[in-house]
């Protein structure tokens, strides 16, 4: 007996697994509304579902998708990235450790900090593997790993950090928003959890706020995170998840043409006389270049950063002066952004002063190259 070849993972993206729905064989799914469910007159569930917060028909979708995607057992929306990583901590029990990353989404570190003081878990934190190996001498709960690591885009290399944490009795969450499903499968690599802030590239149009986790298993810690999510009610809204589910229809083409993009700016600012290094895992002067052509596949991302000679006003200025890129906070989307990224972060931040972090979109890499050359003439000649 013929069977049909498996479907490539930017097909099932680009059709939405193909669904369709009846009776009108709908090529988009509808948006569903509804808050809660008729019971039958015994009482029972004919439908599958009592009450929309964690069981809304209108996550079926992106949840299906993102689960295939990552190779999951099952993937949960969240109302945020936010709401996603604090279901994940959520879901320790008192006495926990957890060891995370320096280098990592700021507004997640200082939660994570806050979070742990308040519920007596322990917080160790790790620059390199090294220094993992190092803290994983002792047992722990949680290990997190965001790779690459915003905003200076360091790589760790997932499988080995999945081997010290299940040696030290740990899980391991992956916060892979940056490479997305595109180029990573942090599942196959052996992470235990795989998060995305799908308001960034899963989404990719500046115009949804959410947040998905994957497991690799239904188990009780799986379990606890969607109690989690229910009880604290951290969930999507219909409209937000039919958007996101129609952003992730075009998630490989777009990831694909930023990251080409990203390379090419990458490449072409490499040795600019105005800039004191260009930090992205794409080139192979990038100290975690290795790592990145071991578990990124098809690609390095498109997010990269530079370090501007002169400082943090030269920095600034040059923010100032583009034309193209826009000036905002946040990722992923089919739009160039940039963003002087330390007064953002403000007191105790590890990143460089002298940083800008770029987000690359789909426009021309030719205009956003000139863009920048411009601004840095512009900034220099200040």
């Amino acid at each position: 007996m013929q069977h049909d070849a498996p479907h490539s993972p930017a097909t099932l993206a680009a059709q939405g697994m193909g669904a369709t729905m009846m009776p009108h064989r709908d090529i988009v799914p509808p948006i569903h509304l509804a808050t809660t469910f008729e019971r039958a007159e015994d009482g029972s569930l004919p439908g599958g579902r009592i009450y929309a917060r964690d069981a809304s028909p209108a996550y079926d979708p992106a949840e299906a998708l993102l689960c295939e995607l990552e190779g999951g057992a099952q993937a949960a929306l969240f109302a945020s990235g936010m709401a996603a990583a604090s279901a994940v901590l959520l879901a320790l029990k008192p006495g926990a450790r957890i060891v995370a990353p320096h280098d990592m989404y700021w507004s997640l570190r200082n939660w994570m900090i806050g979070f742990s003081a308040n519920w007596q878990i322990g917080l160790d934190f790790y620059a390199d593997a090294e220094e993992l190996a190092a803290l994983l001498q002792h047992p722990a709960d949680l290990v997190w790993v965001e790779t690459p690591a915003n905003p200076t885009w360091e790589l760790l290399d997932i499988a080995r950090a999945a081997e010290l944490a299940h040696d030290a009795g740990a899980r391991l969450v992956v916060d892979s928003t940056v490479p997305t499903p595109v180029f990573t499968r942090p599942l196959a690599l052996g992470a235990d959890v795989v998060m995305h802030s799908a308001t960034k590239y899963l989404n990719g149009h500046s115009d949804v706020v959410a947040g998905v986790l994957v497991t690799r298993a239904e188990d009780d810690f799986w379990t606890r995170i969607k109690t989690a999510r229910a009880a604290g009610g951290a969930v999507l809204g219909p409209f937000e998840a039919w958007l996101l589910n129609r952003g992730l229809r075009t998630l490989f083409p777009r990831v694909r043409t930023a990251a080409a993009s990203a390379l090419r700016i990458a490449q072409h600012f490499e040795h600019h006389p105005a800039l004191l290094a260009v930090l992205y895992p794409g080139l192979p002067a990038h100290p975690g270049h290795d790592i990145a052509c071991r578990q990124m596949e098809g690609g390095f991302g498109a997010m990269l950063s530079l370090r501007v000679r002169g400082g943090e006003a030269a920095a600034r200025r040059v923010a100032g002066a583009v034309k193209i890129f826009r000036r905002a906070t946040s990722l992923g989307s089919v739009e160039s952004l940039i963003e002087h990224r330390g007064p953002i972060e403000g007191p105790g931040t590890r990143c460089p002063l002298d940083l800008l972090r770029i987000s690359v979109g789909i426009e021309d890499p030719d205009d956003l190259i000139a863009d920048l050359e411009q601004a840095l003439d512009k900034a220099n000649g200040a």
